[in-house]
């Protein structure tokens, strides 16, 4: 029963983390790539991306790299980055709606692009926790104590068992 409960709180988690607005590619890109992604109104927005390789990397130079411009859901232009071969960058989202972010190979080499973008409201300090908040993460969190201390009760069995094993049994040859 307690595993049960344990790879459940464990899928809620993976699934909760799945579902908090940030994603990760790496693509081949030969001329144009557009990524979209919805965002909330007052959303912090965290992209970069980095050109990992060119297929002709003997050609390659520092000069080279991909263009990213980011356009918000009315087309209203929020970054335009040019020849850039890795960056990092941030903005506030002002309005809810699709957010488009458009990489352009001017290179005559197909590149590979890793882009990672994280889109999120964070809690600012005028927002302070209220105790109504705490009681249900403290229950929560003795529950997760307890599934993991009985699964490091069951590895300890298991260990011995495997111990047990492999010094074998002469007394019952």
């Amino acid at each position: 029963m307690m595993r049960s409960e344990v790879w459940m709180a464990v899928t809620i988690l993976v699934v909760a983390w799945n579902f908090n607005g940030a994603f990760g590619i790496r693509f081949v890109i030969e001329k144009e790539e557009c990524f979209s992604h919805k965002v909330e109104m007052g959303e912090t927005v965290h992209y970069s991306f980095v050109v990992i390789k060119s297929d002709g990397s003997w050609h390659y130079s520092e000069e080279e790299g991909v263009d990213l411009v980011v356009k918000g859901p009315s087309g209203e232009q929020i970054h335009d980055l040019r020849d850039k071969i890795s960056e990092k960058s941030e903005f506030v989202a002002h309005h809810e709606g699709i957010y488009r972010f458009c990489f352009t190979n001017k290179s005559p080499y197909h590149e590979t692009v890793d882009f990672d973008l994280h889109a999120a409201h964070f809690v600012y300090h005028d927002e302070h926790a209220k105790d109504e908040h705490f009681k249900p993460l403290f229950e929560h969190i003795g529950k997760l104590e307890e599934a993991l201390y009985n699964i490091q009760f069951e590895q300890h069995w298991l260990e011995a068992q495997t111990d047990r094993q492999a010094i074998g049994e002469p007394w019952r040859n």
